[in-house]
């Protein structure tokens, strides 16, 4: 099977982005997966540190291991939003296939000393257990919560987007194999609408780097904003809160439908079903399929 590097590289080539899913249990990876089984396309599984450590990591790298091996099917995980060394290395050590080390909030130095000793890690281990480990960073702030949001996160702003020259100089400095900007987007989803993508920025970065590009926070994004930036150079999107409302709000609907059932295995289904649903279009999005 080709590597995550070379699914990333091919859907570059054909102008389409592939989906990038969290999940904090098996009925997410479920709705997901079979999402992504339906239209035939890669998908990238992701767990934060906080979902990694309610799922298990070993328990992740297993369960995604055992889809791909069983079903000869293109589904990889990844480490997002990991915010230090060992966080990273444990990932890494894990099986991961690729890893975020999100230092954003250091001082510009830091994160860069940080993420390059995370790719140095990364290239380490790979060229001794025969692994392409992707490592990817993020520069420029876009808030940190998947989830409803009353107002834009403080301190997000046309004015605090990534440019092209800090891009550039990050990347030649750090050696990342993916880079996160800020392009407008922000994590989780704003109540009264997520504010407009900046296209034409995406694509001044992607110039500038060389490098694929990560799309943050896409819950909520109009889809017309989708295919412009995934047309200017963004490869992954990431999809988190618009899964977890979906979840929570057919669970409750589910439990109330349903008031006297305790099996879980019969509850939870419509919790799956919603998930895949929001996945499957986001999914057809992404890879332009009509």
């Amino acid at each position: 099977m080709k590597t995550l590097r070379e699914y990333i590289k091919e859907a570059d080539e054909n102008g389409v982005a592939i989906g990038h899913f969290n999940i904090s249990n098996l009925e997410a990876l479920h709705g997901i997966y079979n999402a992504a089984k339906k239209l035939g396309v890669p998908v990238i599984i992701g767990m934060t540190e906080g979902e990694e450590a309610f799922v298990g990591m070993d328990e992740g790298v297993a369960l995604i291991r055992e889809i791909r091996e069983k079903d000869n099917y293109p589904i990889f995980l990844n480490g997002d939003h990991h915010y230090s060394f060992e966080s990273v290395k444990a990932a890494i050590d894990a099986g991961y296939d690729s890893v975020i080390i999100d230092a954003v909030k250091l001082p510009l130095d830091d994160n860069i000393a940080l993420t390059k000793k995370c790719v140095e890690y990364a290239r380490e281990v790979g060229q001794r257990e025969n692994r392409d480990i992707l490592v990817e960073a993020e520069l420029g702030f876009i808030g940190q919560s998947s989830k409803m949001l009353d107002t834009i996160p403080e301190g997000v702003s046309d004015a605090t987007m990534t440019t092209p020259e800090d891009a550039k100089s990050f990347v030649d400095a750090t050696g990342v194999d993916m880079l996160a900007p800020s392009v407008g987007n922000v994590h989780g989803m704003v109540r009264g609408g997520n504010p407009r993508l900046h296209p034409e920025r995406v694509k001044a970065i992607r110039e500038a780097t060389g490098i694929p590009l990560v799309l943050h926070g896409g819950s909520g994004t109009m889809a017309e904003d989708f295919i412009e930036c995934i047309k200017n150079g963004i490869d992954i999107v990431h999809i988190n809160t618009e899964i977890r409302v979906a979840y929570k709000e057919a669970l409750e609907k589910s439990l109330k439908d349903h008031p006297e059932e305790v099996a879980p295995y019969k509850y939870l289904p419509e919790a799956v079903e919603a998930v895949e649903r929001v996945v499957y279009d986001r999914l057809k999005l992404f890879s332009g399929i009509k």
